[in-house]
């Protein structure tokens, strides 16, 4: 497939980037900073400000997918206006686009951890997370009114960490609104099977105008 992956230089795009490519799929790399996207034969580096619309439109135009990975960046001051800026800029550009196809990488806190309590809102949720969590909770109940796009959001799992050498299991579970536990009471995922997730939705959709999240 021809995909555009928004993000494509940061710590989850990186990741999808190196899936989608050891798979085969031809790729739109569109970063703030497309200087950091290493060169490939699959590959086309592209900048875009993904907070005006018609940048997005131009970026993913002609692609059978969008995957975007946008993050403003956990230190950022305005983290949880620009994430919504930039999340509502990308539902356009995309939709002026003509491609009908998104799948958005938000984040856990939306997850429900017990009836009408979503992570975010527990006493112990980080507070240096908050902001991103409750950008992409939002996000999730305004992209749940959209009608034109075939959308997907993807939670992953409460713990993610950059794996080391064989951190690719090639594995994981799936759930919807709740987070997927491993014997051991924790929901964890490593960023390299985030990204197995990602292009197994995108090459075989099953989470049409859903949000599921996924854990080992």
């Amino acid at each position: 497939m021809k995909v555009a992956l928004i993000g494509a230089s940061g710590f989850v795009g990186t990741a999808v980037l190196k899936e989608l490519l050891d798979r085969g799929h031809q790729v739109t790399a569109i970063s703030r900073n497309p200087e950091k996207i290493q060169p490939h034969a699959l590959v086309t580096a592209k900048a875009a400000n993904v907070l005006t619309a018609s940048e997005v439109t131009d970026a993913v135009e002609g692609h059978d997918v969008v995957i975007s990975a946008y993050n403003p960046g956990w230190s950022n001051p305005n983290l949880y206006d620009e994430f919504l800026k930039g999340s509502a800029a990308i539902q356009e550009g995309v939709k002026k686009s003509g491609v009908k196809r998104i799948l958005i990488v938000g984040g856990a806190g939306s997850l429900f951890v017990a009836d009408g309590l979503q992570l975010v809102d527990t006493p112990d949720f980080p507070a240096e997370w908050k902001p991103g969590a409750l950008a992409a909770r939002d996000y999730l109940n305004i992209l749940k009114d959209e009608q034109q796009l075939d959308w997907t959001f993807l939670s992953p799992a409460i713990e993610m960490h950059q794996g080391t050498s064989g951190e690719r299991k090639g594995v994981y579970r799936t759930g919807l609104d709740h987070p997927v536990f491993n014997e051991d009471n924790r929901s964890i995922i490593s960023v390299e099977d985030l990204a197995v997730a990602i292009v197994d939705e995108i090459e075989n959709p099953k989470h049409s105008r859903q949000r599921f999240t996924i854990a080992y």
